[in-house]
C-alpha cells in the first residue's frame, strides 16, 4: 500500500507545481480560476483510479519493476479462453502475492494444467521461469510441478518415545 501512496504524493506534487504556474502566469482571472479547479478535480480522480487499478491484474508485459525475476510461485490460476491467464504469483523477496495476466497461448494453458495436475499428485506446489520475459523458446517449459516433498530424516540413534509392550497394561 505504500507504494499507492508515494505514487500519489507524486502525481498531488506534479498537479500542485502545473496549477501554480496557471495561477501565476499573466492570464486573465477566468482562466487561473479553471484551471485550478480543474486541479482540485484531478487529485481525487487521480486517487480512485489508482485505487480501482489495484483490483484488477497488472499485464505481465508492464512489470518492470521486479521484470527480472527467474521464478514466481503459482499460488492460484482462472484461464479465459481467448482472453488470458490469470495469474497469482509470489514472487521472490516481495512480501505479498500479486496478480498478473498473461496473454492467451493455448500451450501455455495447456503447461499450466498440466504443472498443476502433476503439483496435485505430488501435493507440492507450481513454479514459474522467467514469469515476466516473453520466451521464444519453445523446448523449455514455462510452468513446472515442483518435486514432491522430501520426508523428514528418520533419526535412528534416538529411542521411542513409547515402546509399546503388547495389551494392556494389568495391575496385579
Amino acid at each position: 500500500m505504500t507504494e499507492l501512496t508515494y505514487m500519489f504524493a507524486f502525481v498531488a506534487i506534479l498537479a500542485g507545481a502545473v496549477a501554480s504556474i496557471a495561477v501565476w502566469a499573466p492570464r486573465r482571472l477566468w482562466i487561473k480560476v479553471c484551471a485550478l479547479g480543474a486541479t482540485l478535480l484531478f487529485i481525487p480522480t487521480a486517487y480512485a483510479s489508482m485505487l480501482q487499478l489495484l483490483s484488477m491484474p497488472k499485464p505481465a508485459t508492464y512489470e518492470w519493476w521486479h521484470g527480472q525475476a527467474g521464478e514466481a510461485t503459482v499460488l492460484g490460476s482462472s484461464m479465459q479462453e481467448n482472453e488470458g491467464i490469470y495469474l497469482w504469483l509470489q514472487l521472490p523477496e516481495v512480501p505479498e502475492p500479486r496478480a498478473y495476466v498473461l496473454p492467451w497461448n493455448r500451450e501455455l494453458a495447456e503447461q499450466l494444467q498440466t504443472a498443476q495436475r502433476e503439483a496435485e499428485e505430488n501435493r507440492s506446489g507450481v513454479q514459474m521461469r522467467l514469469p515476466f520475459e516473453p520466451s521464444l523458446d519453445d523446448r523449455e517449459q514455462k510452468f513446472y510441478a515442483l518435486p514432491q516433498p522430501a520426508l523428514p530424516p528418520k533419526d535412528s540413534n534416538d529411542p521411542p518415545a513409547e515402546v509399546y509392550e503388547g495389551g494392556p497394561k494389568q495391575d496385579v
